[in-house]
């Protein structure tokens, strides 16, 4: 069995630092709360499958402080190929919407917070 690096080295110049994955949410969950792997994994599935489960049903999801899950529905449409600039129809879908809490939005945008990579302008 291999173990993965915390989150702690990957932060120190690791090829994925910038991505938290849901191993990595299940890691967090287990030492913080000290339980098993396998339970902090079925807590993390459990809270996903509700979610998804919400959605599916049409309903919004509102975590407070963090943000609220909704579902955006497009109508079909024509587009074109890019390629052969075809027609194509392209059926009516739905997808996933966040939008962040304030809580979250405040916390992101803190003094203290860790600066994040500018951009690059339109003078470099």
């Amino acid at each position: 069995m291999t173990t993965r690096p915390s989150r702690n080295l990957l932060a120190r110049g690791g090829a994925e630092s910038d991505v938290m994955t849901k191993a990595d949410l299940i890691d967090g969950l287990s030492n913080k709360l000290g339980m098993g792997k396998g339970e902090a994994e079925r807590a993390v599935n459990i809270v996903l499958d509700d979610i998804i489960n919400a959605l599916k049903q049409g309903e919004r999801v509102n975590i407070s402080g963090f943000g609220t899950f909704s579902v955006s529905a497009r109508q079909a449409r024509t587009g074109r190929n890019p390629k052969t600039g075809e027609s194509i129809e392209i059926s009516a879908s739905r997808s996933a919407k966040f939008k962040p809490g304030k809580q979250l939005k405040d916390s992101l945008n803190a003094s203290d917070s860790t600066p994040q990579p500018s951009s690059p302008t339109a003078s470099e």
